[in-house]
């Protein structure tokens, strides 16, 4: 069984800066992408980066370009979402997903709160 560990959350001012990081395990992995999503109170859960083993290339909602950076970690299935610049637009529970095959993201962590204070 995949399993998805999230880490990093909490709060800070705007302005700020943080990183997630979610950390995945389980039988034969290699993902064929990690992402990180979000969901703000009262709104759909929405994309915020991506990162695609196959070429190493990384894809951004338009809100975070330039803000926020995905990453991973060397030979491991963990990435990294570093927040700069965060904007109180930016408070949400933010979620690790893994897609292993490259036709969705079928696993899910449990979330992680974050918390932009102006």
């Amino acid at each position: 069984q995949v399993q998805l560990v999230e880490s990093g959350g909490g709060q800070v001012q705007a302005g700020g800066s943080l990183r997630l990081s979610c950390a995945a395990s389980g039988p034969t992995l290699r993902p064929s992408a990690m992402a990180w999503f979000r969901q703000a109170p009262g709104k759909e859960r929405e994309f915020v980066a991506a990162f695609i083993w196959r070429g190493e290339t990384t894809s951004y909602a338009d809100s975070v370009k330039g803000r926020f950076t995905i990453s991973r970690e060397n030979a491991q299935n963990t990435v990294h979402l570093q927040m700069n610049n965060l904007k109180s637009e930016d408070t949400a529970i933010y979620y690790c997903a893994l897609d292993p095959l490259g036709s969705g993201y079928t696993y899910w962590g449990q979330g992680t709160q974050l918390v932009v204070s102006s």
